[in-house]
């Protein structure tokens, strides 16, 4: 059945691939893969992944306040506006250029699983659900929520107008009302179909009578505003050691839930140092783990062996040498990435130029199936990427999740807000470094990331969505300093996702024994699907899944910004 339905997808595939060809149009400006031209502005740039959000942020600059400002807005109007990817229920990280400071700062805020859940504890609970894995909902994969301390910490560091001002436009649009975007309506109903029976309540505040708001709809949330409210008010304590904790401990203990007011207590974000490597003479930094972002780097150092620009865009070779490289990274990323307090991850050697070439060494002309990490589930996950930059020359690049959709489904009565379920993320085999422990971070799919060049500031970027993000962070790179195309159209181009490799949850002795499945945007050509199905590869069709892009690029020499946001979603880039 799986290669009657891989036959079709890829006849599919070939058809909707020629006939996008074929109506390709010329553009004057001759970036022949753009939906449209990038936003310039000279003040200031927001990009986020629901335009309303994106002119909270936009408002903020104009007001006076700065990028990390803004970025913290934005958010707060996607955990509102977009609550399928999003909110304070869940986890966050972000890398920040400081003008002031000229240096680069790495966050990391995401959660810990409940000090009083061992891994015993864990096991008997599996036990009893007859499973051997952590289930995506409910109770038992919930974490600490680490978005909320991430704010105040970005601000605290780095912020410059007060936390009521940054909040009030959130918290007015949750009181008054939002008209409901089309993708995000989409992925609303599914959650409201998944979660509207769980503990909790869920249907009361994250419905409309049970159903999910239609595009278009005005949607209020005056739940949410009033936890909102609070921390304008009150700050980050109440979430943590006051009256929202407090709630939670007492829903939890009710209810069979794990987390407790100690676990809120004893929670901190952790400020991190990004880490890099040299790309063709650009800088590119991501956040070392618990998170996926080193992955994205193992795979630019094993292409950096390959000539790509003269290869060419969307071409078999390319596209066999970009899945191959992915396939040799995500096997590492299975095996070695964890907290790093619980870890030693070996990132330096993993990132190396020179593993980097024996790896790359590894690479033949056919599809590989027999893959391993190199020293001696994941797959979906619904995420926020927006990024900021100000007239002083800050930026932030910041990602923020729930992990699955509306993650766990639970809510706890009057606090407006879905809790992730990060916890699914843990592997119960104990010889994995990614194991379920008590207070431990697991692994994380989201990662913003950052490029310098020549020791300024250069990009701003983001792909949200499960494990595509490490490999569109490659193309949207590739795209740009291999290929030639500008910052939008980096992101218009048609894209690829390669499936099947190892997880992170899967046992320590597992690895990559098929090809697993090559998916294709369409618009590549004939001739480049035909050859990857000569070498091998698994060639599939999806109209889904390829992420979701938002960035910003600094123009040094004119002083400016470009912005540019997703095709594929609903978002939008503007400045000022």
């Amino acid at each position: 059945m799986k290669n009657a339905v891989s036959v079709l997808g890829c006849i599919a595939l070939l058809i909707t691939s020629a006939l996008s060809l074929q109506a390709q149009p010329d553009r004057i400006t001759g970036e022949p893969f753009a939906t449209r031209s990038a936003v310039i502005g000279q003040n200031g740039m927001v990009a986020t992944s629901q335009p309303l959000a994106t002119q909270v942020g936009l408002q903020i600059l104009k007001n006076g306040g700065n990028a990390i400002d803004a970025a913290i807005a934005s958010n707060a109007a996607l955990g509102l506006m977009e609550p399928t990817g999003s909110g304070i229920g869940g986890d966050l990280f972000a890398i920040v250029w400081s003008a002031e400071d000229q240096k680069l700062y790495g966050l990391n805020a995401s959660g810990r699983s409940p000090r009083g859940l061992s891994y015993q504890e864990m096991q008997q609970e599996l036990e009893k659900r007859n499973t051997d894995d952590i289930p995506a909902y409910g109770f038992l994969p919930i974490s600490v929520p680490g978005a909320v301390d991430g704010w105040f910490s970005l601000h605290d560091r780095l912020g410059s107008m007060s936390m009521d001002q940054i909040l009030q436009p959130a918290i007015n649009y949750a009181e008054e009302g939002f008209p409901v975007s089309e993708l995000i309506a989409y992925y609303w109903e599914i959650g409201a179909q998944i979660h509207n029976d769980r503990p909790g309540a869920f249907k009361e505040e994250m419905t409309i009578n049970g159903r999910a708001p239609d595009k278009g709809e005005i949607m209020q949330r005056p739940e949410l505003a009033n936890t909102y409210r609070i921390l304008a008010n009150k700050g980050r304590d109440a979430f943590y050691e006051g009256e929202i904790a407090e709630k939670i401990d007492k829903f939890m203990r009710e209810n069979g839930g794990y987390l407790r007011k100690e676990d809120f207590a004893k929670h901190t974000s952790t400020w991190v140092d990004p880490v890099s490597v040299n790309y063709r003479g650009y800088d590119v930094y991501e956040l070392p783990p618990n998170g996926q972002g080193i992955a994205a780097l193992q795979m630019l150092q094993i292409l950096e062996e390959f000539d790509l620009s003269a290869i060419g865009y969307g071409s078999e070779q390319a596209l066999h040498l970009m899945t191959e490289a992915k396939k040799l990274a995500f096997e590492d990323r299975a095996k070695f990435y964890a907290d790093p307090s619980f870890s030693d991850v070996p990132v330096q050697k993993l990132i190396s130029k020179e593993y980097g070439q024996k790896r790359a060494e590894q690479i033949d002309e056919y599809a590989s199936s027999n893959v391993k990490p190199g020293m001696s589930v994941l797959e979906d996950g619904d995420t926020i990427y927006l990024t900021t930059a100000d007239s002083e020359g800050n930026m932030v690049s910041l990602i923020q999740s729930n992990y699955r959709g509306m993650g766990s489904g639970i809510v706890v009565p009057s606090l407006g807000f879905v809790f992730q379920d990060r916890g699914e993320l843990f592997s119960m085999d104990p010889d994995h470094a990614n194991v379920y422990e008590a207070g431990k971070r697991p692994f994380h799919t989201i990662i913003p990331a950052f490029v310098m060049k020549d020791g300024k500031p250069f990009m701003s970027f983001g792909v949200m969505g499960g494990g595509m993000q490490p490999q569109g962070h490659v193309q949207i790179l590739t795209n740009m300093i291999d290929f030639g195309m500008n910052i939008q159209e980096a992101g218009d181009a048609a894209r690829w996702r390669h499936t099947g490799s190892t997880q992170p949850t899967d046992d320590a002795k597992e690895y990559l024994q098929d090809e697993g499945t090559l998916n294709l945007e369409d618009g590549y050509s004939f001739d480049a699907i035909r050859g990857l199905i000569k070498r091998g590869h698994d060639v599939g069709y999806d109209i889904g899944g390829y992420g979701g892009y938002q960035a910003i690029m600094y123009d040094a020499e004119q002083g400016v910004y470009y912005g540019a946001s997703e095709s594929r979603k609903d978002g939008q880039a503007s400045g000022y």
